[in-house]
């Protein structure tokens, strides 16, 4: 069941966040999230070949097979495109974390965001990793939420609750992200957890699911970031029996409720998108394949000049068009493609429907919430991406990014 607005916490996990001052002096920027002992963790990363220092130390961290301890955030700096250098300091903040806890220093997770090519103020954070340790509570998810944002205007949080059987269980997750969204795997950060009991292969297919699902399925700019990092927490608080297997009761319920927490912070994330004014859903039907709607959908979801005609609520639609027939699909009978904003037809038979008046379809792109169809009509195959507009306001935030 949606929680509204409401953020359960997660028995077995605790979150703690502080300011370091990595960039601003009074701005919350790093976060330690404790999990209890036993807990289960599985995560995903980017494909981008320049792959964040911390993204290879977790990929380290989880390949090994031992328990999780804790996760440790920072914002401002991405510790990305520092070489020898950045592994050395995200193992530093591990081994400090480690030692803070008394436990092994292959159990800590870094997880970093912001500009690319610096190195971490590494005794900035080391100094704040303490104070995120005194200030552990299960309910500190608004606030870490908080701490974990770049560009970001507002925290993305979302919870579910529901039964397995005799136990309630619950899933909260928090996410962040606004620019450079176009995930190759996940988005820039997000981390769920839930209560549930569950074994490392079954969370690792839960993981795979959501992720093809929903964070794969954004796009805010087309850029794949060097640290999008998605991890899913199980900490087996419930008292339920474990899942180990696809098939045991409560595994395709818990997978469901998974991916509509993440569903949900993926398009909290593009409708955070920077500078977006509008919220555009792509649905592209009757494929041939996955693959190919979902290149359609992406090359209509990322052409600037779609997003922007969408921001200046200007039917120029021929942009969608242009955007299909570019996207490389072999043997697209255009002839048979129909398209729809909102519910009104626009083309078809290669052209513009005989019906279609501008005017009946500028309401429609002037409303802060677009439907765009595809209708491909060659297959069964239907894909959904969620994108947005891009307007003045995108440049203007990535031309002040670093100042």
């Amino acid at each position: 069941m949606d929680s509204g607005n409401q953020i359960f916490t997660i028995e077995g996990v605790t979150l703690g966040a502080t300011s370091a001052a990595i960039r601003k002096d009074d701005q919350p920027d790093l976060v330690v999230l404790l999990l209890q002992e036993n807990a289960t963790v599985a995560g995903v990363f980017t494909q981008n070949s320049f792959s964040a220092a911390p993204v290879q130390v977790c990929q380290q961290q989880l390949a090994r097979g031992g328990p999780i301890a804790a996760m440790v955030i920072n914002t401002g700096v991405a510790n990305a495109g520092t070489g020898k250098n950045g592994i050395d300091d995200a193992k530093k903040i591990c081994h400090e974390l480690a030692r803070l806890m008394g436990v092994d220093h292959e159990s800590i997770l870094p997880f970093s965001t912001g500009v690319i090519m610096e190195r971490l103020p590494i005794e900035k954070i080391l100094a704040g990793l303490p104070r995120c340790l005194e200030l552990q509570s299960q309910s500190g998810w608004e606030d870490s939420s908080r701490a974990i944002l770049t560009t970001d205007l507002v925290p993305k949080l979302s919870s579910r609750n529901f039964d397995v059987g005799d136990y309630p269980i619950r899933v909260t997750g928090m996410a962040k992200g606004s620019g450079m969204i176009k995930p190759n795997m996940a988005t820039m950060l997000a981390f769920v957890a839930t209560d549930a009991r569950i074994s490392v292969d079954c969370l690792n297919e839960i993981v795979a699911f959501a992720t093809e699902q929903t964070f794969n399925r954004i796009s805010v700019d087309g850029d794949t970031s060097t640290n999008d990092s998605f991890m899913l927490i199980a900490t087996g608080a419930c008292g339920g029996p474990t899942i180990t297997s696809n098939a045991d009761e409560g595994f395709t319920k818990i997978r469901d409720e998974v991916t509509s927490v993440c569903e949900d912070l993926a398009k909290k994330i593009v409708l955070d998108g920077e500078g977006a004014t509008k919220f555009i859903e792509i649905r592209v039907e009757d494929g041939l394949s996955v693959e190919e709607a979902r290149d359609i959908g992406f090359s209509v979801a990322n052409s600037p000049l779609v997003k922007t005609a969408f921001y200046a609520s200007d039917p120029n639609l021929g942009r969608i068009m242009s955007a299909i027939g570019a996207a490389g699909v072999k043997d697209l009978d255009v002839t048979k493609i129909v398209i729809k904003i909102g519910d009104i037809l626009v083309a078809e038979n290669g052209g513009v429907a005989p019906r279609y008046k501008e005017g009946d379809v500028k309401p429609i792109m002037e409303a802060s919430d677009i439907v765009i169809t595809i209708q491909l009509n060659r297959g069964k195959d239907s894909v959904t991406i969620w994108t947005c507009d891009l307007s003045h306001d995108y440049i203007k935030i990535n031309t002040e990014y670093r100042s």
